[in-house]
């Protein structure tokens, strides 16, 4: 998910998968799958994200053959067969059986059949000569070329395990600190909420002094009011001083 007020390009990811509870519980895959699919259902991209690229040529390292047999697989037309005729040895026709020039033809064919076949017989003796050599090389190379593979495979495994463990130990370390800030703020919370109810009783007693006192106030000025019209007296004292007591 990513923050709302961020840098273009910007992404803030707020998932610790590694410290996170939760989403081996029943419906929680079957939710976010549902969630995915609505977001691809509703995204309408606005913008062509490969527009910085070339116009891909696909003809590029096409060759004459090539181009021809994606022709004819487009025509769906059958593959034509190896032509074997270059390695017949026909006979001039009835209709040349005199004819010198015929049978020098099939002369000359003959000796370059003969010829081909000599040129395959030298290059199979040399293949059982050093074909093995050869072919051993090639397995060396191939062996090389694997080992080289496979470790560097290695390499991208434990850069991968190592990126694994690194992200780990961040969101254990990021979700402890979030667990005790969390902590924190409850502490916080209620500790406010203590110092509210602290404060608005204070204000209720406070307000409940000065009721007393106005009342402590009032009750003077009516006992002066009363000395001055009756003079002292000490039972009206008294009964000024139980009235305050009582308060």
């Amino acid at each position: 998910m990513a923050g709302t007020g961020l840098v273009a390009g910007e992404v803030v990811v707020d998932a610790l998968p590694y410290f996170d509870q939760g989403y081996e519980a029943p419906g929680v895959r079957e939710a976010a799958a549902a969630l995915v699919e609505e977001e691809t259902r509703r995204y309408r991209p606005t913008k062509n994200y490969l527009s910085y690229l070339t116009a891909p040529d696909y003809s590029a390292f096409e060759t004459d053959i090539m181009r021809n047999e994606f022709e004819r697989l487009a025509a769906r037309q059958p593959i034509e067969l190896l032509s074997m005729k270059r390695y017949e040895l026909p006979a001039p026709s009835s209709g040349q059986k005199n004819d010198i020039t015929a049978w020098q033809e099939c002369v000359n064919n003959s000796m370059a059949q003969l010829e081909h076949q000599a040129v395959r017989i030298e290059n199979l003796e040399l293949m059982s000569q050093h074909g093995c050599n050869a072919w051993k090389v090639y397995n060396e190379n191939l062996v090389h070329m694997i080992e080289h593979a496979q470790k560097e495979l290695q390499k991208l495994r434990k850069h991968i395990q190592d990126l694994n463990w690194q992200r780990k130990n961040m969101q254990l370390t990021a979700g402890s600190k979030l667990r005790e800030m969390e902590s924190n703020w409850v502490s916080l919370v209620s500790k406010n909420y203590e110092i509210e109810r602290t404060i608005v009783q204070l204000e209720n007693e406070v307000f409940q002094m000065k009721q007393q006192q106005k009342f402590i106030r009032w009750v003077g000025r009516r006992q002066v009011g009363l000395s001055q019209k009756i003079g002292p007296c000490s039972d009206g004292h008294r009964h000024l001083t139980e009235i305050v007591s009582c308060v």
